[in-house]
């Protein structure tokens, strides 16, 4: 397969509505469209998930209602198998919160004309200055 050339704009395009249904809790659930049943892999704070049924799981737990998000930068690249990855740099704040730099990294990965997360990486950026 070749490369996928119009990977900045999926890369951006992506990001854009991830954080659109992910960002609102009214339609956090829809997340369950990106990714596949068995196939999808999510690393939270370095829990390792796989499946959108555990994955969803893991969203669904998730206590805070409201998110301040700014993205800082948005970084793709094309794969060889057609998919894009992608990697987020940017700082978020839940509720009433501090606010805290994070880093995500997607593989969307392509079906049927379209693409699922294949793999979902989050971390806060925090680090012990002790």
């Amino acid at each position: 397969m070749t490369l996928n050339l119009q990977y900045e704009a999926i890369g951006k395009g992506f990001v854009q509505q991830y954080y659109a249904l992910f960002d609102d809790p009214n339609q956090r659930r829809n997340l369950a469209n990106m990714y596949n049943v068995e196939l999808s892999f999510m690393t939270f704070e370095g829990v390792q998930i796989q499946g959108a049924p555990k994955i969803m799981e893991k969203i669904a737990s998730l206590t805070f209602q409201k998110i301040n998000r700014i993205i800082t930068a948005v970084d793709s690249q094309p794969m060889f198998d057609g998919g894009v990855l992608i990697n987020v740099l940017g700082r978020l704040q839940t509720d009433e919160d501090l606010p805290h730099a994070y880093v995500q990294t997607f593989v969307l990965k392509p079906i049927e004309g379209s693409f699922f997360v294949q793999h979902d990486c989050f971390r806060l950026v925090l680090h012990d200055t002790i």
